[in-house]
């Protein structure tokens, strides 16, 4: 069995509504409710986060909370860092999507000579800059981050000063460099994007696969794809948003979007990606309990979670 190791992050700080940082415990809830004994194999390690900063009141209009966002991540990375070159398999149960860009960076600083490619099962583009968001939410932002992106051609905001200084030291988390070439990002189900990110989509070539082109070829031939785009990549991160779900499922998640995948196609698609040998991390995100009934989500979610993990074990 490989040495996994569970990272629990409650952070919360970069998501538009409050609770993603109560996710971790739905989904041990959600484990007690089905009488699972999921989280009695691993030991966990929990990530200081820096969700205090949401009562100090936000100074960064275009990057909401950044002050605190570069705090998490910067723990996020040196944690996932550490476990990275302790040959440890982290599944990484996160609030808010930003935290993403952590987990990357670590996984990039552990093995630095290593090409890294990113699943990224969400239905979220999360390639806006400071210089390009709508709303100023920095869980839009984690792949623009690791990528080093800044995206000025589709420039929209004047962020502050303060504020970009701040951009520039998380681009700098774990080394002066792109952890990632965004060509080396594959999309899953990603159907709610604006304009600065579909021009970053079109410019890097970035492969998308719709829910419909899910549907058309089947689980098993999407992940084949999937993983022959990222043939080149020495290792592979798979980070699965809840919201990927359609909205008629992902209810208990901060921004559902409808025309999403079924649960079953969730639970398929992550247990036949893990599979192969490269990956080296996998992260669920976005729960939010607050907005749910009876933890619905996070019992749809604590699913996914256990069948991808027995996934990971059984074919090690």
């Amino acid at each position: 069995m490989r040495k996994i190791k569970l990272v629990e992050v409650r952070s919360e700080i970069a998501a538009g509504t409050r609770g993603a940082s109560l996710g971790v415990d739905a989904l041990k809830i959600a484990s007690l409710d089905k009488k699972s004994n999921f989280f009695t194999q691993f030991d966990p390690i929990n990530v200081p986060d820096a969700n205090n900063f949401l009562w100090k009141g936000n100074k960064h209009p275009h990057a909401k909370y950044i002050d605190g966002v570069y705090q998490v991540l910067k723990n996020v990375y040196s944690t996932i860092e550490s476990l990275r070159l302790e040959k440890k398999f982290p599944i990484v149960l996160a609030g808010d999507h930003s935290t993403a860009a952590g987990t990357i960076m670590g996984i990039k600083a552990a093995h630095p000579e290593k090409r890294l490619g990113v699943i990224w099962i969400d239905a979220h583009a999360d390639l806006h800059t400071p210089y390009t968001t709508p709303s100023g939410n920095m869980h839009g932002m984690p792949l623009a981050m690791v990528a080093q992106l800044d995206n000025l051609e589709c420039k929209v905001n004047q962020p502050l000063a303060e504020t970009l200084s701040y951009w520039e030291k998380i681009k700098k988390i774990g080394g002066d460099s792109p952890k990632i070439d965004p060509g080396d990002v594959v999309f899953i189900s990603v159907r709610d994007t604006e304009e600065p990110e579909d021009f970053l989509i079109k410019k890097y070539g970035i492969k998308n696969f719709s829910t419909a082109e899910v549907r058309q070829l089947g689980i098993s031939k999407v992940a084949q794809e999937a993983l022959q785009t990222l043939k080149d990549c020495d290792q592979l991160y798979i980070s699965f948003d809840v919201d990927s779900l359609d909205s008629s499922i992902s209810v208990g998640t901060g921004t559902p979007v409808p025309n999403g995948l079924t649960v079953e196609e969730a639970i398929q698609l992550n247990a036949e990606l893990i599979k192969d040998k490269r990956v080296c991390c996998w992260e669920i995100v976005e729960v939010n309990p607050t907005l749910d009934t009876e933890n619905t989500m996070a019992e749809i979610a604590f699913d996914v979670l256990e069948i991808t993990t027995k996934s990971l074990v059984d074919n090690f």
